[in-house]
């Protein structure tokens, strides 16, 4: 392992994938992402991904090419047609326009269909709170968990993001899967051959297990137990019915390169706190935040991710050999 400064850690990756076919600005996208999730210690995310995206990439499950396209079906709604590229770039898009619209609208949906993994969701509507809006991100996944009672999955984990602003500090952000744990995680402890603890997820047949290898072929349990597969449903409505894209019973893996496009979706919402009638949301705000941190033993969610990101930009991240003799 070499240890790299967040940039040249981005410059490397932004190499491997334009050699690998992509395009300057669909690679610099996709190692940004990559980069940030490594950074803030959510790896099943960050660089254990680059073998399983270069590897689609090389077999054209992914077009590193494509340029996403948006448009306006109506004034309140910013489409954004991934093309089956990398998620990453149609984000972009979304996040560029959507500051202004929101402004202007108060409110925005932008759909985002024919589409792939979006990594660290988190990170997304981050970007959006850090420009004022409330903002909350769906997507749905292939499928990794079955309804409650049945054993087959048909919902992915489907990760929902929120972020909201804070004056004078980071965004409030709030990233969760709806299994017990994310995916990313029992792909890394794979990598690794590692055991993941009992409670995670189910074999084939619907037993408890801690090989990730038949987990990953399983399926997760949900966060939960019931209440998360309706959470699963609500996502899968939210980010395909909704958008035209896949359900996760349909979409093929993000995890190697067979099969044709996945053809997920993610559902991107933002709100204009000031369109809502008056200027009270810093100070609401400021009061909630304050009930929470009066409490000893409480913390903000993400604070654990900031203070790792902060790590990250002062000390650099460490990347396989192998990424950077490629």
């Amino acid at each position: 392992m070499t240890r790299l400064s967040l940039e040249n850690a981005e410059t490397r990756l932004t190499e491997i994938f334009a050699t690998a076919g992509a395009s300057p600005a669909n690679a610099a996208s996709v190692a940004w992402a990559l980069v940030m999730a490594e950074a803030d210690g959510l790896k099943g995310h960050g660089l254990s991904r680059v073998p399983t995206y270069l590897a689609m990439l090389k077999s054209g499950k992914v077009d590193g090419q494509v340029v996403p396209k948006a448009s306006r079906p109506k004034p309140g709604v910013l489409a954004i047609d991934a093309g089956h590229g990398f998620a990453y770039p149609a984000i972009d898009l979304a996040i560029a326009e959507i500051p202004d619209l929101a402004r202007e609208q108060g409110i925005v949906a932008a759909p985002i269909r024919r589409s792939n993994h979006c990594g660290a969701a988190g990170l997304h509507v981050e970007r959006l709170a850090e420009q004022g809006l409330v903002a909350m991100l769906f997507a749905n996944t292939p499928g990794a968990i079955a309804p409650w009672g049945g054993s087959k999955p048909v919902f992915g984990t489907n990760p929902i993001a929120f972020a909201a602003p804070l004056a004078g500090r980071e965004p409030v952000v709030i990233d969760m899967a709806l299994s017990k744990v994310a995916r990313g995680p029992i792909v890394a402890a794979k990598q690794k051959g590692l055991a993941i603890p009992e409670g995670w997820a189910l074999d084939v047949h619907g037993k408890p297990t801690t090989d990730a290898e038949a987990a990953l072929a399983g399926t997760m349990v949900p966060l939960g137990d019931a209440k998360g597969a309706t959470l699963a449903m609500m996502v899968e409505i939210l980010a395909a019915a909704l958008v035209g894209a896949h359900f996760g019973f349909q979409a093929s893996s993000f995890l190697d390169a067979a099969g044709g496009p996945p053809d997920t979706g993610q559902l991107i919402l933002a709100i204009d706190p000031h369109a809502m009638g008056g200027h009270w949301f810093d100070e609401r705000m400021r009061a909630l935040v304050h009930a929470i941190e009066a409490q000893e033993g409480t913390r903000l969610p993400g604070v654990r991710r900031l203070t790792l990101r902060a790590k990250a930009r002062a000390e650099g991240i460490e990347m396989p050999e192998e990424l950077l003799s490629s």
